[in-house]
This record gives C-alpha cells, structure tokens and sequence, in this order.
C-alpha cells in the first residue's frame, strides 16, 4: 500500500524529524490561503499521486505569490497526473500539499527497502539526490552507497557515520543526519514498510538537513497489525477493479492484455501468464484467488474480471489441493449463471476428484471448455481471445 506524501511526513513529524512546513488543501482558494498562512517569499505547490516523476510531469511547481499559488492549484486539481510511473492513464489530483519555499545548499538520496536477496534491510544514499537519481543509477553507479542491516543488531552507529562521511556531511547537517537515520530504521521497521524514500533529502542554506519529498510503502501483508496506517489507503489512487479485489481479499493487479486469468496461487498465476505469452497472447490482469477459494469468491472474481470491457476470453486455471476439482468445478458453473458470463471460458483442473470436476463443467450446459494440461488451457484460450 503506498502512502501520499503528507501522509509519509506526518508519520516523520510525529517521530520527531523535522519536516518543511505545509498544509493539504483540496481548493484553489484554500491553496491560496494556505500560502498566505505560511508567509515568506516563495511556496511549493504539489500534487498528491501515488506516482513518482510528478517534477518532470510540472506537477511540483515553485510560485513567488499567493495568485500564482491559486492559479496553479486551479490547473492541477481535478486533473488526471500522468508521470512516466503511471502512464499511459495517470491518477487523479484531488489533494495538493502547498509547502513553504526553501533556499537549498546540497540534494542528497537516501532510501531504506528490503533487500530480497540478502535478507536484510538495505540502506541506500547518494550525494547526487534529485530528479536524475535514476539515471545516476544506470550511468555512475560507483555513486550509490549502500549498507546493510543486520536483522537481529539493527542499523549499526558506524553505518551511519560510515555514510555521513561519503555523503561529505559536515557541522550542523552531519550531527542531524546521524539523528535521522536511525530514527527512519525505527519507522521502516516498526510500521512494516517496503520502501521508505527520501528525494531529495536536503542541505539548506542555513544548514539544516530536511526531507523536501518523501515516498512510503507498506507492506500490504502486514495491514492486519497496522490499522492506523492502513484507513489511510486512498483507492482513488487505485485501479477501480483493484480497489473492489482488495475489498474482496483477492489479489488483483489490471494489465493491458486481453485473456482474463483467474487462479489459485501466486506461482501458479504467473505460470498461467507465461504459457498465454508464449503461445502469442496477452493475459488482462494478474489474479490469485487463494488456496481456499470459495463459490462465492470466484463469482466475485468473474465480476472483477468481466469488469474490464478489453477481456474477450477466461482462463482459470485451479489446482484442487486444500479445495477439491468437483467442490471448485460446482463453484465455477454457479459464478457463470450468476455472472452471466458472455465471453469464452477455458478451464483447467487438476488435483483431488479432478475427474468428477471435468463431468461437472460437461454436464452444466454453459459455455465452458474443459483443458486437459496449462498447455491445452493457454492455447484455448488465446485462440478463443482472437
């Protein structure tokens, strides 16, 4: 679950890290307002998506006067904010963060994610922070830094020095960067967060170390333990299919295909979608039903799946390991009455009672093809599709 960010900076507000001051308006006139609350010379309008790159796409704009703020808070709200993270359809812009302006010294990058392949939390950082950050990555990366934490000792004090020194900080900026880190540890950590970024974390003309932009993810498997954060969700951010899945407690993500695929188990989806790109189709979304699913989520599934007018077939694809193939084979044929289903409907089963399963789908009377392998599914269904 991703986080906007006001949100993530009210979160290092409350522990204790100083942040720019803003305020979260959803008007013109309140972006006005706000500016004026603020005072000072200049102001930073920015849009609230769940998307980076809204600098390139003139999404964080720097005004001089509170008519300018107004007017491009007019020109932003209501929009659809479309960034090389979110094309081609983009997010809509229903809040903006209106902050005060700041003289800046030095942007700096610094991030904290889970590193999969080392098991441990990774902490990364770069002296050249910014909107490039990316395309340092790719061209100089002897420039990124990095550290690992230990998961049992945590973020080490000689970490944090060890990077203060790269990242050349010195005086005021060193003793708070060496303040900040370990307080960010403690967030990554206490709140289940995927990803904690800062970019840019910058050095002002007066010497102070603040986070000018900050993305948080959370990870979605441990919302149980993390009620606060998780009535923070704004599904406007979301595909509507996506939101409705996550109501229903099932896994959806939206591709740009044209094969619905329904299936019981994350390996087993994304081997149902090589087969249907290998054999010259395109699958429409990416969709775990769970290893215990009922008649009633797949007809929930069917809906979400038909809700996408670019699907032209279905494949599901179930593997009857803690649910038997006739008790799955009776919820299927009820899902499609229920649904009304009127595109083509490939079905592979495999496992307990798989036979009684296939007899069930033959003796429905609806529309739905019986597979033999995945092989026979994929292939039927990306000829059905075309």
């Amino acid at each position: 679950m991703n986080l906007h960010e006001f949100q993530a900076k009210q979160l290092l507000r409350e522990a204790g890290v100083a942040v720019p001051r803003g305020e979260v308006v959803g008007s013109p006139a309140a972006a006005r307002e706000a500016a004026a609350r603020l005072g000072g010379a200049g102001w930073v309008v920015k849009a609230q998506v769940h998307a980076g790159g809204r600098g390139k796409a003139g999404a964080i704009r720097f005004l001089d006067s509170p008519d300018g703020v107004e007017k491009i808070a007019g020109e932003l709200l209501g929009k659809r904010l479309v960034t090389y993270q979110n094309a081609p359809d983009g997010q809509p812009v229903g809040t903006l963060l209106i902050e005060e302006g700041l003289t800046i010294a030095t942007e700096l990058y610094l991030s904290l994610l889970v590193d999969r392949e080392a098991e441990k939390v990774a902490v990364v950082a770069s002296a050249a922070g910014g909107m490039e950050i990316e395309e340092v990555a790719r061209a100089r990366p002897g420039e990124i830094l990095r550290e690992l934490c230990d998961p049992l000792l945590g973020l080490q004090d000689y970490q944090v020095r060890s990077l203060a020194f790269a990242l050349r900080l010195s005086g005021q900026a060193y003793k708070e960067f060496c303040r900040l880190l370990p307080i960010l540890y403690r967030i990554f950590t206490v709140q289940d967060l995927s990803l904690l970024e800062i970019n840019p974390l910058v050095v002002t003309a007066d010497g102070r170390l603040l986070p000018l932009d900050c993305k948080m993810n959370v990870d979605d498997n441990a919302l149980y333990r993390q009620g606060r954060i998780a009535s923070l969700r704004d599904d406007s951010q979301s595909d509507p299919r996506e939101a409705a899945a996550h109501e229903a407690g099932i896994n959806y993500i939206a591709l740009s295909g044209n094969i619905g695929c329904m299936v019981n188990g994350a390996g087993l989806a994304m081997a149902t979608m090589d087969l249907i790109k290998l054999h010259g189709g395109e699958p429409a979304n990416f969709l775990d039903v769970g290893g215990g699913a009922t008649a009633e989520t797949v007809a929930k599934a069917f809906k979400i799946l038909l809700a996408d007018g670019q699907v032209k077939a279905v494949l599901v694809n179930i593997f009857g390991g803690i649910m038997r193939c006739d008790v799955i084979a009776e919820g299927i044929v009820q899902a499609v009455r229920e649904v009304g289903v009127d595109v083509p409907v490939v079905v592979r089963l495999e496992g307990t009672n798989v036979d009684r399963g296939k007899q069930i789908l033959g003796q429905s009377g609806l529309a739905i093809a019986s597979a033999n392998d995945l092989t026979d599914a994929a292939r039927r269904a990306v000829e059905a599709a075309r």
